[in-house]
């Protein structure tokens, strides 16, 4: 989670979005000090493309 926050808030800030395939990824609150989270970045179309896959739509 450390290092998945970071890069989530940058690609957000450059207008892209960040996800683990279910939901965004500064929304995630760590329960552990090395958690492990899925990271999906990039463009907010592509990102929504791969979230759509993963839920099976």
């Amino acid at each position: 989670m450390y290092e998945a926050n970071p890069m989530g808030w940058i690609v957000e800030q450059a207008g892209g979005a960040a996800t683990n395939g279910r939901q965004r990824i500064l929304d995630i609150q760590p329960t552990q000090l090395h958690e492990r989270v899925s990271v999906i970045l990039g463009s907010k179309n592509e990102v929504q493309r791969v979230t759509d896959y993963h839920r099976g739509l």
